[in-house]
């Protein structure tokens, strides 16, 4: 296997600098057809493989028929296999078909039941809607099985569509980043840099777990395998400075998932927002910028209450100085800002990355003279082997995306959420909150089932429409979306990064959940403010520089009042009173309005006020 993904890392690179002539389609089938068998040969039926564990016969015979359909549209020529498109043969329809369940068997294999479970339903919609009353808006005229298989297999919109397109462009080469980093000691690096800045305070035990969550996730670029890796080499310390299992769980899976909604390396769904939209991945890198602030900013407040609120105590870190630390291994963090320049120079993202990786492999040389070209070329090959559930999510996200367009099905659901918010209320602003709402609900429950990528899909092209409907631009529907989707990682009852952290804490899952969720709590208020009002999108820094730092003070104080509401401190021990006060203060502040700013300020203030009598009588009594 560790050849195979080294030739995968080729072809990619390969493509990066020498695109194949026939089109970006012919080099999207031989992606497939060289990835999708290794699939079957790294997974086992009931999951990822351990390392010295050899495919059964079963698992050779599906990567053999895997290769075998996915490459058949070139046996007989690629350019005749497009020009059957929506006149397929038996024969097309068959391969077509076969490939369909290989690649459901993929997503199976790599991240659950549940995707293969909604595509066949899609599948089965499909098919059978043409059958279904025409009163009933879901209905459609029909679409018969080779039409079906046409659209997942010589079409655009399938199998071969943008979202396998910005795997295989993209994402492969930022997991091959990752683990180029990671080889050249950055993963170590980051970590120790962040015990080294803060080692000093009672607070720095909280602030450091919070710091490496953000610089780690540049090297896994997963929100729950940061979680794990931070909370290997972070735990000891939180326990060392009284933390309980809970607490400490909450903030690793909250700081894990923090990483993908942070510049400069989002998760693999912002690229697909960045095609979706055709713009430019520096942009959306741009409008991540103010809502990662505040979901810091949130995090940090609830660092330093917790820390007062159960008296954390400083912890003794054997450490050099950041200084000493950043002369030994400060290179680490030219590979990033070289990502950064290359994109601001209008430089391809993939074209960045790869000469980021290039440097960090050089620097890695500095590191490991010895086995250097080994090391290179392992990072090459983990990063692909690392990717295939993503690549397997995206193949498997096509046969979403062409039924939805091929049966109209995402407008009529969008009208149908539409519908459902204007039944229960006339005036339009109400419209708009109780259709975000709602939204931001079926994201998060959809998130609960399926993986990030996969969430983000389906609910552009289901949930997305109606939104826009309703006069939302696309960028905010969009980043709305993506923060919806990350979040469901951290949404319970599932929430994996929060499971992750309490099998490494020992902690109770469901406690572990709750307390990440208070962590994470304006990360969940935020993403409305973008689509409610006009002065949301200045949150996107997509507004004049005023109204964009005005936007982040109000925002920031709407986050601080969520802080006291779910931390239960302000400048003491804060009760009930002041903390629900704090609710209507963080709504109307995060509404953005004049006049819900100043209301939601007079909360704040009565909020504070009222803390201050609290402590006055119970210091006087």
């Amino acid at each position: 296997m560790w050849i195979a993904g080294l030739a995968v890392a080729l072809l990619v690179l390969k493509q990066v600098f020498f695109p194949f002539s026939k089109g970006n389609q012919f080099y999207l089938v031989i992606f497939l057809a060289v990835t999708l068998p290794l699939v079957f040969l790294c997974y086992r039926p009931g999951g990822k493989a351990p390392e010295k564990d050899d495919p059964a016969w079963y698992d050779w015979v599906l990567a053999a028929l895997a290769f075998a359909v996915a490459a058949y549209p070139l046996l007989g020529g690629f350019d005749a296999f497009l020009d059957r498109q929506g006149q397929l043969t038996p024969l097309d329809v068959a391969a077509g078909a076969v490939l369909l369940v290989l690649i459901l068997e993929a997503c199976r294999r790599t991240t659950g039941l549940v995707l293969p479970i909604v595509c066949l339903g899609f599948v089965a919609y499909a098919y059978y809607g043409g059958y279904l009353p025409p009163s009933w808006g879901i209905a459609h005229a029909g679409v018969d099985f080779g039409q079906i298989i046409n659209g997942f297999y010589n079409d655009a919109s399938g199998f071969y569509g943008t979202p396998l397109d910005v795997a295989a462009t993209y994402i492969v080469l930022f997991t091959i980043y990752g683990a180029v980093l990671n080889a050249s000691g950055a993963g170590k690096f980051f970590v120790d840099i962040s015990f080294a800045a803060f080692r000093r305070s009672h607070t720095a035990p909280g602030r450091t777990a919070a710091t490496a969550g953000f610089l780690l996730g540049t090297v896994s670029g997963s929100g729950t395998a940061t979680t794990v890796s931070l909370g290997a080499v972070t735990w000891p310390m939180l326990r060392k400075a009284g933390y309980p299992k809970e607490n400490a769980g909450g903030l690793l899976a909250a700081s894990g998932i923090g990483a993908i909604l942070s510049p400069p390396t989002l998760g693999a769904a912002a690229f697909i927002i960045a095609e979706y939209l055709e713009t430019s991945y520096l942009q959306v890198l741009i409008w991540a910028i103010i809502p990662t602030l505040l979901y810091y900013l949130g995090i940090a407040l609830a660092v330093e209450a917790d820390a007062r609120r159960f008296g954390a105590r400083p912890v003794d870190i054997d450490s050099p100085s950041p200084l000493t630390l950043l002369k030994q291994g400060g290179y680490h963090f030219l590979s990033l800002g070289i990502i950064v320049v290359f994109l601001a120079l209008d430089i391809p993202p993939y074209a960045a990355v790869v000469y980021a990786s290039g440097v960090a492999a050089l620097f890695a040389l500095l590191k490991e003279r010895r086995g250097w070209l080994y090391l290179v070329a392992d990072s090459l090959s983990t990063g692909v082997r690392s990717a295939f559930p993503v690549i397997a999510v995206c193949a498997a996200a096509g046969v979403i995306t062409s039924t939805i367009t091929k049966t109209g099905l995402g407008q009529e659901l969008a009208s149908s959420l539409v519908d459902l918010a204007e039944l229960m209320a006339s005036n339009a602003t109400i419209v708009l909150l109780l259709t975000a709402v709602f939204s931001a609900l079926a994201v998060s429950v959809l998130g609960l089932a399926v993986p990030v990528t996969a969430s983000f899909i389906i609910s552009w092209v289901v949930i997305g429409p109606a939104l826009i409907n309703l006069g939302v631009d696309k960028a905010e529907t969009a980043m709305f979306i993506f923060y919806y989707a990350v979040l469901s990682e951290v949404t319970p009852p599932t929430a994996l990064a929060a499971v992750a952290a309490a099998a490494i804490t020992g902690g109770d899952v469901l406690k572990t959940m709750w307390q990440t969720w208070k962590y994470t709590l304006p990360a969940f208020l935020v993403p409305l403010a973008f689509v409610l009002t006009d002065e949301g999108s200045a949150l996107l820094l997509r507004g004049s520089l005023f109204d964009s730092l005005w936007t982040f003070v109000v925002s920031a104080l709407g986050v601080a009042a969520l802080a006291v509401l779910t931390s239960g401190w302000l400048l003491g021990a804060a009760r009930w009173p002041e903390r629900l006060l704090c609710v209507p203060a963080a709504l109307f502040l995060l509404y953005l309005q004049p006049l819900t700013i100043g209301i939601g300020i007079g909360f704040l203030v009565l909020a504070v006020a009222v803390h201050f009598v609290l402590r006055r009588r119970t210091q006087d009594a």
